[in-house]
């Protein structure tokens, strides 16, 4: 994605809040927290990049989703596998029922999830429960 946002002539921005203060691999648990707490409290959304091993993470992942949904912020769940639906073998466990927009990891449906699904969630997703997904047509009319 940092590919995407960094190639000219290619409209795809976002806001990634780790590249803020890096935190050294000697930072505590508690410092490491703190720092993804601010940076979490001002985000507009969250995107959560889901591979083959992200449903076991636990130790900041798991506690990133929490604070996600504890904040209320819409969640953008990219599945690498290019799945366009949940993928329930690899989803972790706090998203499967949670919703979320699960999408391909291509740019166009990405985009159009970061700059479409939080208007609708602040609206009315966050009543909802269970993932969300865009149809193949959404797909095909981006290109895809």
């Amino acid at each position: 994605m940092k590919g995407w946002r960094s190639k000219e002539g290619i409209d795809f921005n976002f806001y990634d809040a780790h590249e803020i203060r890096p935190l050294t691999n000697r930072a505590s648990e508690e410092t490491v927290k703190r720092s993804l707490r601010e940076r979490m409290s001002n985000a507009k959304q969250v995107v959560v990049l889901v591979g083959e091993s992200t449903k076991d993470l636990y130790r900041f992942v798991r506690w990133e989703i929490e604070l996600a949904v504890r904040l209320g912020l819409p969640i953008i769940v990219v599945n690498l596998n290019n799945e366009r639906n949940i993928d329930s073998n690899r989803c972790p466990p706090l998203l499967r029922d949670h919703c979320a927009i699960h999408v391909a990891f291509k740019m166009k449906i990405i985009k159009f999830a970061l700059d479409g699904f939080p208007e609708w969630y602040n609206e009315e997703g966050h009543l909802h429960s269970g993932p969300r997904y865009y149809e193949n047509r959404v797909y095909q009319q981006l290109g895809i």
